[in-house]
């Protein structure tokens, strides 16, 4: 994140002298992005962080693509994802390219005997359904309903839940993922007209520090494979830290919509940014208010880019037909809009009361088995 956290205890200086109560060195690790280049953060563990007493079995989690090369519109059944007591093994991607794996997941358990790192991506995880805490090296954060988790890669964590009801929707990304930049000045700091600020922010406030030796699973996620690694001593083990790079949640709920006389473009909902892919947050928010507005959005191309649209609650009113936990998959190459009638029935309105997370991605998105699995396959012919 572009602002500077710190917590538990740190030395007054970086890369010096910091000892434990015993006399011995507390070991520093960087946790850096970008090369040296990034936002980091300085960390300091009770116990070396680099041992590694065993490799165990080594195995595939890549999506199964069986279109490569997609220009048909979808709608997901996201709900009919089935429920799987494993976290990990609740994780279905349904849609992917080179950039992201668009994932949906319907955990019953909290991850109970082994920790998680993806090494190659920053996550986002928006909670549809459920509550509970992420618990990380660098601290815990309580999440709920709404909440988008920011997990930058490298990351090591759990995740618990408060119940077996959950329901997850997960953007993997290769690059790193951040607040736009045209909602930030020269110094980082979110501007005036920004939809949200750093109070919105929540970062982590719990730092879990265990001094523990012995046999400690950790599922490594790289290139689409997990490698479980044994560490010799609780990844949990850091005293303290400050930085810029750690986990932190923001609710939909503090997104404050922007509006105008007349319909506004999707990026007035962006959220965060990647170089390959934006994401937008719809919330209940006031319509155009031009005598002779049209609230429902124009009929638009997308030429540039896939769209990705997960729906949340509330009635969205450009589409017919539309639950909670719905994916509308929109490819680059052809023009979409409202659902007939739709257009018609908005004039007049005042409000909307819909609640949505979009995904542009810049490269074409391919489409998982997982995903033909909750398929409608008419979709398509939905606009006729």
């Amino acid at each position: 994140m572009p602002f500077y956290h710190q917590l538990g205890s740190i030395p007054p200086k970086r890369h010096t002298q910091f000892r434990k109560p015993n006399g011995e060195l507390y070991y520093e690790q960087l946790f850096g992005t970008v090369g040296f280049d990034g936002m980091y953060s300085n960390m300091y563990h009770i116990h070396r962080p680099t041992q590694v007493k065993e490799i165990r079995k080594q195995y595939s989690v890549a999506p199964n693509v069986v279109k490569a090369n997609n220009m048909q519109s979808y709608k997901l059944h996201g709900f009919d994802v089935t429920p799987e007591k494993d976290y990990l093994e609740s994780r279905k991607i349904v849609l992917t390219n080179s950039d992201c794996h668009i994932t949906l997941a319907a955990p019953q358990n909290r991850t109970q005997d082994y920790f998680y790192k993806n090494t190659d991506s920053d996550e986002m995880i928006f909670i549809h359904k459920g509550s509970g805490k992420l618990r990380t090296f660098l601290g815990n954060i309580d999440f709920k309903y709404g909440d988008y988790l920011l997990i930058p890669r490298g990351i090591i964590y759990k995740i618990d839940f408060d119940t077996e009801d959950n329901r997850l929707f997960i953007v993997e990304s290769r690059r790193p993922i951040y607040t736009p930049k045209r909602y930030r000045n020269w110094f980082g700091q979110l501007l005036e007209h920004s939809p949200f600020c750093e109070r919105d922010l929540r970062r982590p406030t719990e730092l879990e520090t265990h001094d523990e030796v012995g046999d400690f699973v950790i599922k490594v996620k790289k290139r689409d494979e997990i490698i479980e690694m044994v560490y010799a001593s609780h990844p949990f083990d850091v005293v303290g830290y400050d930085g810029y790079n750690y986990p932190y949640a923001f609710s939909i709920h503090d997104f404050e919509p922007i509006t105008g006389r007349i319909h506004q473009p999707p990026p007035v909902h962006q959220t965060f940014e990647t170089d390959a892919f934006v994401v937008c947050s719809f919330v209940p928010r006031l319509y155009d208010y031009h005598p002779l507005s049209i609230p429902a959005p124009y009929n638009h191309s997308n030429i540039d880019s896939d769209e990705v649209l997960y729906y949340v609650d509330g009635d969205f009113m450009s589409r017919n037909d539309v639950k909670p936990g719905n994916i509308s998959l929109h490819p680059a190459g052809i023009p979409h809009g409202p659902h007939p009638g739709a257009y018609e029935r908005s004039i007049g309105k005042t409000e909307t009361k819909e609640l949505a997370v979009m995904v542009d991605t810049f490269k074409p998105l391919m489409v998982t088995d997982e995903a033909m699995k909750v398929a409608d396959e008419t979709y398509f012919q939905s606009w006729l």
